[in-house]
């Protein structure tokens, strides 16, 4: 196997171990055991539980921009750019359960590096869905575009955690519900 292809398979148990037993609860040992690779080598690998930790992130943070990037090079007009994007995050949210677990779970890591990246991703969303928001209300001005953008980067995260506790709420459906409360802000675009 390849050292891409095996930092690939460390990354997604990695993922799931965390997702499942939380940063704290996690050990290397477990980690190697479930990829069938000895501690020493894992460590050579990525460094430190840290070190592994914050790969997932950073492969998590790539995932979700290109999703979300994907769908808004699909999409026609400004009205169905901002609904695929929201659709898209919320589906990211669906398809990468893991990574998703590891976003939401950000208290329970008391680590300046990891609290950084996973701020990193959120800024990362934030100037991309105010980039977005920038094509659609051009009388915004930057700051403007900055609140708008947390606002409707809260509102998604909070959503789609509302969503694990109802499971009958599709991504569409979530979608729909954040569209119908942000559409009227942004009429002024559409």
């Amino acid at each position: 196997m390849s050292r891409a292809e095996r930092e690939k398979q460390i990354l997604a148990v990695a993922e799931r171990v965390f997702a499942n037993e939380g940063y704290q609860m996690t050990s290397m040992d477990e980690v190697a055991a479930e990829v069938g690779l000895s501690k020493p080598m894992l460590y050579e690998y990525f460094g430190s539980k840290e070190g592994l930790l914050l790969a997932c992130l950073q492969r998590a943070k790539r995932e979700l921009l290109e999703s979300t990037n994907l769908a808004a090079a699909a999409a026609e007009g400004p009205e169905q750019l901002l609904f695929d994007c929201l659709l898209a995050f919320f589906k990211f949210s669906d398809e990468h359960g893991q990574a998703w677990a590891l976003l939401r779970n950000e208290f329970s890591i008391p680590n300046a590096s990891i609290n950084t990246e996973l701020e990193a991703i959120r800024v990362q969303q934030r100037d991309f869905t105010a980039g977005l928001l920038g094509n659609i209300r051009t009388d915004l001005d930057d700051q403007q575009l900055e609140a708008f953008a947390e606002s409707i980067i809260g509102a998604c995260e909070r959503l789609a955690m509302w969503r694990e506790q109802r499971p009958e709420v599709t991504a569409e459906k979530a979608t729909e519900h954040l569209m119908s409360l942000i559409a009227p802000s942004l009429a002024a675009g559409l």
